[in-house]
């Protein structure tokens, strides 16, 4: 959580959580705060979600702001609606606290431009599996609703990945809205940003309500978090450090790179692996099965996750659409957070905490150049 103002608005809640979140954007996009708003939609089917740019108000009676499963992530839609450049319309995107960190993320990797984006974000229970939403849509929309209703939040159904999130309040967004520790029948509206700020003064709104119940609440709940983060962890360690190990997690994947597909950091226009380049002719693939004795198909399983994982993991933001992603059920999640972990805190970076924070293998700092002298001097010494 990044530090917060000392004062937000208090809202009366009407419709539940949702519908009180759904009642400010309907004003917000009626006094000219937004030209538009993108926000998760049910889809026709009544099976999953999908991201729709809502320019009209009816439309947003249909909407839903806290959805129970994340069908897209919310970064790629951010990523399909910026690429280009920033626009001359203002919109405001509501999403998940993971959405918007790897919306930061790509920002700064120049696939998402944030100049005209308003973010907004809630305090998020978690989300449910895909797989289980899909079986039984109408059941899994109740236990969602109660569990995001309820006075405590229980996890047991959420996804596993969302288990261990301590990153579920206050993202680095321009308004937020505080669900926890808050009085009866209230919720907290907090500007996060200047942006922020002006969208409430414009519209009205004063912001001079004390947060600490609610900071109370959201530090209890982070540390629970940080204690089945451990010990999950330390269930997940001994199942990918070692080749051999590696090779046991990932022995079922049947190549469909579905993880890098739904991955929002994932960015590139052509992965290496879907290359024709990484694609050996069958002479090549007999010389290495003369050497090994024999060979598995498809090829380079291995290569192609610790490949993603060198590539993405100082901006992996623990969302888990790749582990909903996998066909196969592989923790793909709990794996590449596993090493996202273990990264960022190497590098003393957190992905998408800051718009204002540069990527670490983007920019180097003197004295990290001195860090690397030591290292090669003590190299040399050693030969």
């Amino acid at each position: 959580m990044n530090i917060v103002p000392n004062r937000g608005a208090k809202i009366s809640v009407k419709n539940g959580f949702r519908g009180t979140i759904l009642e400010f954007l309907r004003n917000s996009l009626e006094k000219g705060c937004f030209d538009g708003i993108l926000i998760p939609m049910r889809v026709p089917a009544d099976d999953s979600y999908a991201w729709v740019l809502v320019r009209d108000k009816p439309f947003l009676d249909n909407a839903n702001p806290i959805a129970p499963i994340v069908s897209v992530q919310g970064a790629k839609a951010l990523t399909s609606l910026t690429r280009k450049g920033g626009g001359n319309f203002n919109v405001a995107a509501i999403m998940k606290p993971c959405d918007i960190r790897a919306s930061i993320e790509l920002s700064k990797l120049k696939q998402v431009n944030l100049e005209k984006i308003t973010l907004i974000s809630y305090d998020c229970p978690g989300t449910l599996e895909m797989s289980n939403y899909i079986e039984n849509p109408e059941e899994s929309e109740k236990i969602f609703g109660s569990l995001l209703d309820g006075d405590v939040w229980d996890d047991k159904f959420t996804k596993p990945i969302c288990q261990i999130c301590d990153n579920f309040s206050f993202p680095a967004c321009d308004l937020h809205f505080a669900l926890l520790g808050t009085e009866n029948g209230s919720i907290y509206l907090i500007p996060g940003t200047e942006k922020g700020e002006n969208i409430l003064d414009d519209l009205g709104i004063e912001y001079s309500e004390d947060l600490s119940n609610w900071e109370k609440k959201v530090i209890e709940l982070i540390k629970k978090k940080e204690k089945q983060k451990a010990e999950k962890f330390e269930l997940v360690k001994p199942t990918v450090e070692g080749f051999d190990n590696l090779l046991k997690t990932f022995a079922n994947c049947i190549g469909c790179h579905n993880c890098q597909s739904a991955c929002p950091i994932c960015y590139c226009r052509q992965c290496y692996f879907d290359s024709e380049v990484s694609k050996p002719n069958s002479d090549f693939i007999l010389l290495r099965t003369s050497k090994r004795g024999g060979i598995s198909f498809p090829l380079d399983r291995i290569m192609f996750h610790t490949g993603r994982m060198s590539h993405m993991s100082l901006s992996c933001v623990s969302c888990g659409v790749c582990t909903d992603a996998c066909p196969v059920s592989i923790p793909v999640a709990d794996i590449f957070s596993y090493v996202a972990d273990k990264t960022q805190r190497t590098f003393e970076y957190k992905a998408g905490n800051s718009t204002e924070e540069p990527l670490p293998m983007r920019e180097y700092r003197f004295d990290e150049l001195l860090e690397i002298k030591e290292l090669v001097k003590d190299a040399d010494g050693q030969d």
